[in-house]
């Protein structure tokens, strides 16, 4: 028997490169995963069911906060209660501060932070009655000043490492951890698209900027993850851990 057999685990962006490595190690592992993506991927269940054993699909909207707070509350209740929170959805788009609306910038405040908020509010009860439970959230490399066009982007995630360090505080009395994972430059399918036009080159900055010279893959995040939300890690908390190859 694994740590994570039986254990309830809700991983918003579930269906990206990042969420589908998570959600395959945590189903490996005995875990009960539900994977909240975009409620119209209409082959969302299909996809789900592909990732291992136990693994489901919830459809909720992280723009309708109120809405997604309340859904997942009550599937926390259907469930029993989750055990580990992964706040991992976010929204991304590159180009420079002056083209972005207002519109686009509070749109990934939302999804990448607010939703962290919201959904912790939903899972936090059940974790305060069972006086454990596991909450990580997605930082990134981006919070070291390093890169171009994501001020909104890296706006929402200076956020969440805030959000993550206050909850620690707040939720630590009642047996809840609360930490951040910040990947570095992950191969991943929305870095395809965002560099579409200079693959190539941007892989080569990548490597340049990294001690280890290969590619961070999504495997290598989440098996921190799972380190994070396991037993093994039950003294560390508050904490922002990089897997960046060594930016």
């Amino acid at each position: 028997m694994t740590s994570m057999q039986g254990k309830n685990v809700l991983l918003t962006g579930g269906l990206g490169t990042l969420g589908r490595a998570q959600a395959r190690k945590f189903a490996t592992e005995g875990a009960r995963v539900i994977v909240l993506d975009r409620p119209e991927i209409a082959e969302g269940g299909e996809l789900a069911s592909a990732l291992g054993q136990g693994v489901r699909y919830f459809g909720c909207d992280l723009n309708r906060l109120q809405q997604a707070e309340h859904d997942v509350a009550l599937l926390a209740d259907e469930l029993g209660g989750f055990d580990v929170l992964i706040n991992n959805a976010a929204l991304i788009i590159n180009k420079p501060f002056e083209d972005f609306s207002l519109e686009e910038y509070e749109d990934q405040i939302r999804v990448n932070s607010s939703a962290a908020f919201a959904l912790t509010r939903a899972c936090s009860p059940a974790m305060k009655a069972k006086a454990k439970g596991k909450i990580i959230n997605f930082t990134s490399v981006t919070l070291n000043g390093q890169w171009d066009g994501y001020v909104p982007y890296v706006a929402s995630k200076g956020a969440l490492l805030g959000l993550t360090k206050s909850l620690a505080r707040e939720l630590g009395p009642h047996g809840i951890n609360v930490n951040a994972v910040s990947p570095g430059a992950v191969v991943s399918e929305a870095e395809d698209r965002v560099f579409a036009d200079r693959l190539q080159e941007y892989n080569d900055w990548v490597l340049k900027q990294q001690c280890i010279k290969r590619r961070v893959q999504p495997e290598d995040v989440a098996n921190l993850v799972f380190f994070l939300a396991s037993p093994a890690a039950d003294m560390i908390s508050g904490q922002n851990i990089n897997v960046d190859g060594g930016w």
